[in-house]
């Protein structure tokens, strides 16, 4: 689970970008995710990024089944260019089964979808770049709990450039040339745009209880070659981010649940939902486990 972006408070981590970081709850079954969510979720007082946040009792959620539930199967979540059409085939399959549950699906458009994942790249590595490079995980202009021995830790990392990956390398080349030709101007301005973004999300949220795509375009992929190009080394490290990273800019919760296999690896279909639904998301995802052996779809 993903949660609303500040449902979960974020003091003790180390920051990559405070403004589209998530914690949240990763488990073997939609159950446990739920319980651990209610143990993790509220204001802690020490994460100035969470205002108000609305808390649940998630696990109330699991036995109530999708009947009347409305779900907009996102068409630009399925329109990536690295979708594999089998991954799309399966997803499509388990949605099916929603229908069948007695959900009311139909497609729907969300052209800011794609304008979301876009944002992500200036938000990403500039901001990757002052806060966890430049700011040592913690940043500046902000008054959350600072864990000064995190921040001495994550400083050492100019003492072992050599080992930061060539992913992350990249990011902060491209971050730094962003701030140092552009001044920041392109943060500045996706960090607007993001309204946008989130605005579209939110219209098809008045409509929708939950909208739904593939979590990733792609199953898992070998890992390249220890003397690969950087070329393929980045390509596997990002080629996976282009409907997930959305929800980082929107900052609406969002849930992957295993939906079938394709060549032995399993696919993810994700949910999203409406800020702090993250309710609806789990009795969508409890009604689909149940029903199902997700292995043999």
């Amino acid at each position: 689970m993903k949660p609303t972006h500040g449902l979960v408070p974020y003091t003790g981590i180390m920051a990559i970008e405070a403004t589209i970081d998530h914690v949240g709850p990763i488990t073997a079954t939609v159950r446990d995710n739920a319980l651990m969510l209610e143990v993790m979720a509220g204001a802690d007082g020490l994460d100035p990024r969470q205002a108000a946040p609305q808390v649940d009792s998630y696990s109330d959620y699991l036995e109530r089944g999708v009947q009347g539930l409305r779900i907009g199967i996102l068409q630009e979540g399925f329109a990536l260019a690295n979708q594999d059409p089998r991954v799309a085939a399966s997803v499509r399959h388990a949605i099916a089964r929603f229908e069948q549950l007695g959900a009311q699906v139909e497609e729907v458009s969300v052209p800011e979808h794609s304008i979301a994942g876009a944002l992500w790249l200036p938000i990403g590595c500039e901001g990757l770049t002052m806060q966890m490079m430049h700011g040592n995980g913690a940043g500046f202009n902000w008054q959350g709990l600072y864990d000064v021995a995190l921040l001495d830790k994550q400083a050492q990392w100019r003492e072992q450039a050599d080992a930061l990956s060539a992913s992350l390398k990249l990011c902060m080349f491209v971050g730094q040339y962003g701030l140092d030709r552009y001044n920041g101007r392109f943060y500045a301005k996706a960090q607007n745009l993001r309204r946008m973004a989130r605005a579209g999300y939110d219209a098809a949220l008045a409509r929708y209880d939950l909208l739904v795509m593939p979590t990733v375009p792609i199953v898992a992929q070998p890992h390249p070659p220890a003397d690969c190009s950087i070329t393929e080394y980045v390509a596997r490290a990002l080629e996976m981010i282009g409907n997930a990273s959305a929800q980082d800019i929107t900052g609406h919760p969002a849930m992957s649940i295993p939906c079938g296999l394709v060549d032995g690896l399993p696919v993810g279909l994700m949910l999203v939902g409406k800020h702090y639904a993250e309710g609806t998301i789990y009795q969508a995802a409890a009604a689909f486990e149940a029903s199902v052996d997700w292995k043999t779809l």
